[in-house]
């Protein structure tokens, strides 16, 4: 089973924010795109993954799994509605890691089936995904998906902050995604510091277990 390489995992909606949250010291994104033709997602994730190779970031493409193969990817991100269609064969064959997100036991249950290389769960706090309310399931339930994914690493996200983040931690998640808390702070670099900074400084524990 692959480990995850970072504690923290950002999850960013264009190339530009893998510049600057690398830059500020990530090192874990995954760029979510909608929305957009064809083409322009081959070219957006095409720049993110030339950005990424320069700032030393391992890069994850979400839901764009033919793209993630033609463009090299080690990391892609699939969610539940992605599985259909998704060939994790030729996922596989090609060397690209994959995660998948959960919400439900019943999504979790399809998940593991795949031997995903970890599986994210949440939102474990309210939040929004494009201004569509989510309502978060909390910790009993990230604990809960800690014991039935076994030896799978667990990414928890949904309403992440510096101060949850122990709590995640000690439920079980051993990575925690954050979207907004970057991308939508008046001051990313600075955020991405004091993320890091609760890490390097063992605020959160995160040097009593180690990265599955």
């Amino acid at each position: 089973m692959s480990s995850l390489p970072s504690r923290i995992y950002a999850v960013v909606d264009h190339p530009r924010w893998v510049e600057r949250l690398g830059g500020a010291g990530l090192r874990f994104i995954e760029l979510y795109l909608r929305d957009l033709p064809e083409e322009e997602i081959r070219a957006q994730a095409l720049l993110a993954q030339e950005l990424a190779a320069r700032f030393n970031i391992s890069l994850a493409l979400n839901r764009y799994w033919q793209t993630a193969i033609e463009l090299g990817y080690e990391w892609l991100h699939l969610g539940p509605e992605d599985l259909e269609g998704a060939d994790l064969d030729a996922i596989r064959t090609a060397g690209t890691k994959f995660g998948i997100s959960t919400h439900t036991p019943e999504e979790l249950q399809t998940a593991l089936a795949c031997k995903p290389d970890y599986v994210s769960f949440g939102p474990v706090w309210s939040t929004q995904l494009r201004g569509v309310p989510l309502t978060g399931r909390g910790l009993e339930k990230l604990s809960e998906w800690r014991g039935l994914c076994g030896n799978i690493p667990l990414v928890a996200i949904g309403g992440l902050t510096v101060p949850r983040l122990a709590e995640c931690l000690k439920a079980g998640a051993d990575t925690v995604a954050v979207m907004s808390d970057f991308i939508g702070h008046e001051d990313p670099e600075g955020q991405v510091r004091r993320w890091l900074d609760a890490v390097s400084q063992g605020q959160h524990e995160l040097e009593t277990r180690p990265v599955v």
